[in-house]
């Protein structure tokens, strides 16, 4: 059996954190959206045994570290199933990117067997699930706008946004999660207005969207990265209404009211960086 699942990038229009577990997991208060960059996972079950990973970016691992590979083998030992799983993976999403590309290709896994399994998991379940997997696995198996709290996994869908451009840029550097939240003074955070987010998406108010946003952590990987602050003044210099990192960065996008103005950045930041998208929001 075959089936073939779109796995979104996602963007942090707020991210927080309000403290930190004694367990040393991270306390969340983001808000997030998925945009029109995805990946396609493609999922074939058949008789055997066994998990095989490919992808057209051959730097990618293909065994157990990668998250798509981890959702099968510890969906198969969940439920018992014993069958091959062949997942091939079409990347889009750039890698190390804080976009949640690894998660979503996880996502994507977990939705495909539930279905191809006929395992009859809830959403909710399959959130659940995934938080095994990495923070951002739980949203990813929504892929719609939400705020999501706890440790990634307690997710309230939100309204769809109002109409708006995202112009992603993702610069030539790497960014590790972990290094950056290890990093992490609770008494130095300057502390992101989630709620009053949330209220600007539930009211569709895009100028109250723009002065809400905010990343948290964006002060803290921009000392370490000079990149993400240049690509951020750029945006600023051609016109964006408002331009900030996604998750631990070092993806930087911007925010445009309309196509042009959208258009009019990506031509003027592509000379700077390869790798630059229009996106909108799914």
């Amino acid at each position: 059996m075959k089936t073939v699942e779109k796995a979104c990038a996602k963007l942090n229009l707020g991210l927080d954190t309000p403290f930190r577990h004694d367990d040393g997991e991270i306390e969340w208060e983001m808000l997030m959206t998925s945009i029109d960059l995805a990946d396609y996972v493609e999922i074939i079950t058949s008789k055997g045994n066994g998990i095989s990973v490919h992808c057209n970016r051959v730097f990618l691992p293909q065994d157990q570290r990668n998250l798509a590979y981890q959702a099968a083998l510890l969906l198969k030992k969940k439920f018992n199933v014993h069958q091959k799983v062949k997942i091939n993976i079409k990347k889009n999403i750039p890698v190390a990117a804080g976009m949640g590309g690894g998660s979503s290709d996880a996502a994507a896994v977990i939705r495909g067997l539930n279905r191809l399994w006929d395992l009859h998991m809830s959403d909710q379940e399959m959130a659940t699930f995934g938080l095994q997997l990495d923070s951002d696995v739980p949203y990813c198996v929504y892929s719609q706008t939400a705020m999501v709290t706890g440790k990634g996994d307690d997710i309230e869908l939100m309204p769809k946004l109002p109409k708006m451009y995202f112009v992603v840029v993702k610069p030539k550097v790497s960014v590790s999660t972990p290094e950056i939240l290890n990093k992490i003074n609770y008494d130095k955070l300057k502390h992101v207005d989630i709620d009053g987010l949330a209220n600007a998406v539930s009211t569709q108010d895009y100028d109250d969207i723009i002065s809400h946003m905010g990343n948290v952590l964006e002060p803290l990987s921009s000392k370490h990265h000079a990149e993400i602050k240049r690509i951020k003044e750029k945006f600023e210099k051609y016109g964006a209404d408002s331009a900030q990192m996604s998750g631990t960065g070092p993806t930087v996008f911007g925010i445009c009211k309309t196509e042009s103005q959208a258009k009019h950045i990506f031509n003027s930041i592509r000379g700077f960086c390869s790798e630059v998208y229009i996106v909108r929001p799914v």
